[in-house]
């Protein structure tokens, strides 16, 4: 079972429903006792940082998610703010985040001709092999809601980039967990692969 982590946002239906499509039995939750038994976590979503991670305190799921069910080795999965809250700070609302993932997440610099949020389709940039990009060729299409992107501590973290007014990373990855910045949910046939790859994904726990 897929426990897709309910902190209160908008688009987890469409994550259950785009899992059920793929044949993948999977459940929006909000209970640690049933996230704890999961065999993967997805922690998708859209919104601010700073109301996503209010949410999870109050619902005490930031502890279980940090201190739990990642040492755990149980696969996780970030999708659009799921990768932004995984990294220590946000400069959206300055929120203070899980601090799974070393670095910070910024805010795309104003730009002549640069439209902010980022709305829309764009090629990604796979940078070095990962289970989830199993059949996805390079400068495939996804799709974007986004004003802020992910900036790691370190490159090795970095999995796959997109431009927008420069390059930013848009899929990191670090041990049992992968997030991507696009959704993977409204990205057509490559977002349902790339889904799918990550339900199917045994990684080392």
């Amino acid at each position: 079972m897929i426990a897709i982590i309910d902190h209160k946002a908008g688009n987890l239906q469409s994550v259950l429903r785009a899992l059920e499509h793929l044949g993948h039995d999977a459940v929006i939750t909000d209970q640690p006792s049933v996230i704890r038994s999961a065999e993967r976590v997805i922690l998708p979503g859209v919104g601010a940082a700073g109301a996503t991670m209010s949410n999870l305190r109050r619902l005490g799921l930031d502890t279980l998610l940090r201190d739990e069910i990642f040492p755990s080795g149980t696969p996780m999965l970030g999708i659009c703010i799921g990768i932004q809250i995984l990294f220590e700070r946000s400069e959206e609302d300055d929120a203070t985040c899980l601090g799974i993932i070393p670095g910070v997440v910024k805010r795309y610099a104003p730009a002549p001709g640069l439209k902010i949020p980022q709305i829309g389709w764009n090629d990604i940039h796979i940078e070095k092999p990962h289970e989830l990009f199993r059949d996805v060729p390079d400068g495939s299409h996804v799709y974007f809601v986004n004003s802020y992107y992910p900036q790691p501590a370190s490159p090795d973290l970095i999995y796959a980039t997109a431009d927008y007014g420069g390059r930013f990373a848009c899929v990191v990855a670090l041990r049992n967990l992968i997030a991507t910045q696009f959704h993977l949910e409204k990205s057509g046939e490559v977002g349902l692969r790339m889904l799918d790859n990550f339900c199917r994904w045994e990684c080392h726990r």
